[in-house]
C-alpha cells in the first residue's frame, strides 16, 4: 500500500470516528428502559448524557434535560468529559490532516514538514478514540453494576423497585466511532513513516583515504641526539675519553 492511499484512508476513517463520536455524543439512547419482565407498558422511558426521555404508547415523547450538574454522578460527569475531550481533540486532527495530505500542495512546504503533520493528527486520533471508547465502557459499567443492583432489590421482594435500564444504541455507536478514530489514527502514524525523505532516514558517514598506498617511516625523537651538544667556553674542560672512546664524568664520590 502507497503512502498516500495509507494517509487518505487513515483521514476517511478517522473523520468516520469523529463524526461517530460526535452523533452518540448527542444521542439520547444510552441507557435504555429494561422491558424483559414488562414488555407491555404505557411509559417507555430512555436517558442520555444531556437529557432524559419518557415515550408513550400513544407515541409522545417528552424530554427533559438536566438542569444542574450538581446532583449527577461524578463517573456520569466524567464521561460527558470524555466524549467532549475526544470530540475536540479529532476535530483538532482533522485540520492537521487536511494540510497534511501529500495530495495537497501548499506553498512550498517540504515533506519533512508534512510527516510532522501527520504524525501529530494520527496522535490526536488516537488519543481522541482512547477517550471515546473509555467514556463508553466506564458508561456501560454504570448501567451494570446498576442493573444487577437493581435485580437484587427485586429478588428480595422489595416494594419500591426502580426501574432498570440497559445498554442503548448510543453505547455500540460510541464504541464503533471510538475503534475507527483508532485504527484511522494508527494508519496515519504508518503513513507518516513513508513521507520522511530518504537522506533524513539514512544518515551514513563515508570514510575515504587519503591515498592508495601509504607508508610510514618511523625516525628518531625530535628532541632525541645521539651526541650531547655542549657550549664550549672560557673554563671549560672536557671530559677524558677512555680506550674504547668514550668519556668519563666524575661520580659525586670524587668531590669528597
Amino acid at each position: 500500500m502507497s503512502t498516500t492511499m495509507c494517509q487518505v484512508l487513515g483521514f476517511l476513517v478517522s473523520s468516520l470516528g469523529v463524526a461517530g463520536c460526535m452523533v452518540a455524543t448527542a444521542m439520547d439512547m444510552w441507557s435504555t428502559q429494561d422491558l424483559y419482565d414488562n414488555p407491555v407498558t404505557a411509559v417507555f422511558q430512555y436517558q442520555g448524557l444531556w437529557r432524559s426521555c419518557v415515550r408513550q404508547s400513544s407515541g409522545f415523547t417528552e424530554c427533559r434535560p438536566y438542569f444542574t450538574i450538581l446532583g449527577l454522578p461524578a463517573m456520569f460527569q466524567a464521561v460527558r468529559a470524555l466524549m467532549i475531550v475526544g470530540i475536540v481533540l479529532g476535530i483538532l486532527g482533522l485540520l492537521v490532516c487536511i494540510f497534511a495530505l501529500k495530495c495537497i500542495r501548499i506553498g512550498t512546504m517540504e515533506d519533512s514538514a508534512k510527516a510532522n503533520m501527520t504524525l501529530t493528527s494520527g496522535i490526536m486520533f488516537i488519543i481522541a478514540g482512547l477517550c471515546a471508547i473509555t467514556g463508553v465502557s466506564v458508561f456501560a459499567n454504570m448501567l451494570v453494576t446498576n442493573f444487577w443492583m437493581s435485580t437484587a432489590n427485586m429478588y428480595q421482594g422489595m416494594q419500591n423497585v426502580q426501574n432498570r435500564y440497559t445498554f442503548g444504541s448510543a453505547l455500540f455507536v460510541g464504541w464503533v466511532a471510538g475503534g475507527l478514530a483508532l485504527v484511522g489514527g494508527i494508519m496515519m502514524c504508518l503513513a507518516c513513516r513513508g513521507l520522511i525523505p530518504e537522506e533524513s532516514r539514512y544518515k551514513a558517514v563515508s570514510y575515504n583515504a587519503s591515498g592508495r598506498n601509504i607508508s610510514y617511516k618511523t625516525g628518531p625523537y625530535k628532541g632525541y641526539e645521539p651526541e650531547m651538544k655542549t657550549r664550549k667556553g672560557p673554563g671549560y674542560e672536557e671530559a677524558p675519553r677512555s680506550e674504547d672512546g668514550r668519556r668519563s664524568y666524575p661520580s659525586k664520590y670524587d668531590y669528597v
